[in-house]
């Protein structure tokens, strides 16, 4: 089994995570499938089909350090090693003037988006730095609103922000246990969450525009291909968005 290579994707029920799930796991690897609803979880497992059936479901909540640490044992345990971690697991709140956000939307989207996150990084971190061989990579699923903030959306941009700045120092810190880390910075990319882009969103002229999007596998293949790399290379940032979203410009 550690011969193979071992991921570890968090928010793999739905979306971004199933698509890279299904998608490392076609290109090779072990799957270990975390996310809070084990019958998403299954069902993600049950797409996961082919000659190499080596996929692991754990229900996992990732605000929560007892939780991400028994999903990190387990997968290490059950598979040898930890080679990938794609730190995908995010949430966001409708739309919101900052004035009006409730502290609890804003610790809620600061504990999955921020503090899950660190704590899967952390807890990745450490079995990458002790296994032998040494090392490993570690993918983080951050934003274009990093780049450049919706309207209404201070929370999530906040913490999208704070995972650049996780990206960059891990990536510091890993460098002597060779342990690489990279960020995709995704934008409108068809999923269950960004089904309104069709209908129409606010724009920063407070406009409502619909907007293109683009197939979840343009994300999925970005994320195999930042992952293929040997772990003396690394993509340290990764922009993938619909070629006609208005991100670029004024407006």
């Amino acid at each position: 089994m550690a011969s193979l290579k071992t991921a570890v994707i968090t928010g793999a029920g739905t979306g971004i995570g199933q698509a890279t799930a299904v998608a490392l796991h076609r290109a090779g690897y072990q799957v270990v499938l975390a996310g809070r609803r084990a019958d998403r979880l299954e069902a993600v497992a049950g797409l996961c089909s082919g000659p190499m059936p080596r996929v692991m479901v754990v229900p996992t909540d990732v605000t929560q350090a007892e939780s991400v640490n028994a999903l990190f044992a387990k997968a290490h345990a059950t598979f040898g090693r930890i080679d990938l971690l794609f730190n995908n697991a995010g949430m966001n709140v409708p739309p919101t003037p900052l004035e009006e956000l409730a502290p609890d939307q804003w610790q809620n989207v600061v504990n999955v988006n921020l503090t899950g996150l660190f704590l899967c990084t952390q807890a990745a971190f450490r079995y990458m730095k002790s296994q032998t061989p040494q090392g490993g990579r570690i993918i983080n699923n951050g934003s274009i609103s990093a780049q450049a903030p919706r309207p209404h959306a201070i929370a999530y941009t906040a913490t999208k922000c704070g995972v650049t700045g996780i990206t960059k120092t891990t990536a510091l810190e890993g460098r002597p246990y060779s342990i690489a880390c990279g960020q995709i910075d995704i934008g409108n990319a068809e999923t269950e969450l960004t089904a309104k882009m069709r209908q129409g969103v606010l724009q920063a002229d407070g406009q409502i525009k619909a907007e293109p999007t683009m197939h979840v596998d343009n994300v999925a293949n970005a994320v195999v291909h930042m992952a293929s790399l040997p772990l003396d290379a690394n993509i340290l940032f990764l922009t993938v968005m619909a070629t006609n979203m208005p991100l670029v410009g004024r407006g």
